[in-house]
C-alpha cells in the first residue's frame, strides 16, 4: 500500500473512530445528579458564585452526564447547617466555611481562618502542599465528609461599627456578628459575639440586635447595605486574613462516584477556589471608593486592640492544644508552617509592598 492511500485510509480510520467511540462513551458514562446547598444568598454572586462555577464545570466536563445544582441558603437548609446536611446524605456536597461548626470541634478553624494566621496565598499552599487537606481530611473522616478547597475571600475588613473603638475598654459589651474563633477573641476583649448568616446580617444590625458586623470585604459589604446603618468601617480583619471557603462531599456518595468524575469535581473546585479570589481582589477597589463616596468612614484598629487580640489569639490556641488531640495534632505542624511563611515573606514580600503601596 503507497504511503499516501494508507494515510488517507488511517486518518478516515479516525474519524469513525471519533463519531462512533464519543457517543458509545457517553451513551455508557452514567447520568448522576447531585444537590449542592449553599451557606450564601445568591445576591453575593462572587462568594455563592464559586459553586456555580463548580457546577458549570463539572458538567462541561463530563459532557453533561454529571450534574450538580446548587440551592443558596435556606432553600434546603440553613446557613450554618451545611455540614449537617452533607453528613447526614440529605445532599450529597455543599459549599461552605468550616469556622462555622466550630461549636462542633475549634479544630474546623483550620480548613477556614485563624486570627493572624495565613493570607490566602500561605492557605493554598498550605492546604495544597503543606500537608493542610490530607491533614484536615483526616480529621473529618469522622463526619463522613471529604473538604475541597472551593474560594478565598483574601484578607477581609474589620466590619462595620456604630462608634469608634481606640481601646480596649471600649469594646466592653459590644453586640458583634462574627463566627469562629474570632469570635471568642472578641469576647475575651469584653464583647458579645453572636453567630448570624450573611442573609441576615442587614436585619439583626437594623433592628438593634447587634452594634456592629463583620462580613467579608468591599464588595460584598455594600451589597448587603450595612454602610448605611454604621458608618465605620474598621481594617485589617485580623481574624480572617486568607480565609478558604470549601466544598464538602459526602463519604459515601464520593466513593461510589466514577474515577473520572471524581476528577472533574477536583479540577472543577481547584478552578473555582482560584477564580474567586481574582474576583474579589478585582471587584474590590471600585467598590470601596463607592463606600468612601458614601460617606464611609476607615479606621484602623489601634495597635492596643491589635496586641491584645494578637494575645488572646495564641492563649486560646494553647490552651486547646492542651485539651483538644484533633486541634494539637494540626496546629503544630501549621504554626510551624504558619512562622516559616512569615520570616520569608518579611523579606519577599513585605518590604516591597511597604515602600510601593506608601505611595498611592
Amino acid at each position: 500500500m503507497k504511503r499516501r492511500d494508507f494515510l488517507k485510509k488511517a486518518g478516515v480510520g479516525a474519524v469513525a473512530a471519533s463519531t462512533v467511540f464519543g457517543p458509545v462513551f457517553a451513551q455508557t458514562a452514567p447520568t448522576i445528579r447531585w444537590r449542592l446547598a449553599s451557606s450564601f444568598p445568591k445576591s453575593l454572586d462572587t462568594i455563592y458564585g464559586a459553586a456555580e462555577v463548580l457546577t458549570k464545570r463539572v458538567s462541561d466536563l463530563t459532557d453533561g452526564k454529571f450534574q450538580i445544582r446548587a440551592f443558596p441558603a435556606g432553600e434546603i437548609v440553613p446557613a450554618f447547617q451545611v455540614l449537617d446536611a452533607v453528613q447526614q446524605g440529605t445532599v450529597e456536597c455543599g459549599h461552605t466555611a468550616m469556622y462555622y461548626y466550630v461549636g462542633k470541634s475549634l479544630t474546623m478553624a483550620f480548613d477556614t481562618s485563624l486570627p493572624f494566621g495565613l493570607t490566602a496565598r500561605q492557605q493554598n499552599a498550605w492546604l495544597y502542599y503543606g500537608g493542610g487537606v490530607e491533614a484536615i481530611r483526616d480529621f473529618l473522616s469522622d463526619f463522613n465528609v471529604t473538604n475541597f478547597p472551593g474560594g478565598n475571600t483574601g484578607a477581609q475588613m474589620g466590619g462595620w461599627w456604630r462608634k469608634e473603638v481606640n481601646t480596649v475598654a471600649d469594646l466592653k459589651g459590644i453586640k458583634f456578628r462574627i463566627p469562629g474563633i474570632g469570635g471568642q477573641v472578641w469576647a475575651r476583649l469584653g464583647m458579645v459575639p453572636q453567630a448570624i448568616p450573611g442573609g441576615e446580617i442587614y436585619q439583626s444590625l437594623e433592628r438593634g440586635t447587634i452594634d456592629g458586623a463583620e462580613w467579608v470585604g468591599p464588595y460584598d459589604d455594600e451589597k448587603l447595605g450595612l454602610y448605611k446603618i454604621a458608618k465605620y468601617y474598621y481594617y485589617p480583619g485580623w481574624w480572617e486574613p486568607g480565609p478558604n471557603l470549601s466544598f464538602l462531599v459526602n463519604n459515601d456518595q464520593w466513593k461510589k462516584l466514577p474515577k473520572d468524575y471524581q476528577a472533574a469535581f477536583e479540577t472543577a473546585a481547584a478552578e473555582a477556589n482560584v477564580r474567586m479570589l481574582a474576583n474579589y481582589d478585582a471587584v474590590n477597589p471600585a467598590a470601596l471608593q463607592r463606600l468612601l463616596k458614601a460617606g464611609v468612614k476607615l479606621r484602623k484598629f489601634s495597635n492596643e486592640i491589635l496586641k491584645a487580640a494578637q494575645k488572646a489569639s495564641f492563649d486560646i490556641y494553647e490552651e486547646e492544644s492542651g485539651k483538644n488531640p484533633s486541634f494539637k495534632k494540626i496546629y503544630t505542624p501549621w504554626k510551624a508552617f504558619r512562622d516559616d511563611q512569615y520570616r520569608t515573606m518579611a523579606v519577599t514580600e513585605l518590604p516591597y509592598e511597604q515602600f510601593a503601596f506608601a505611595g498611592i
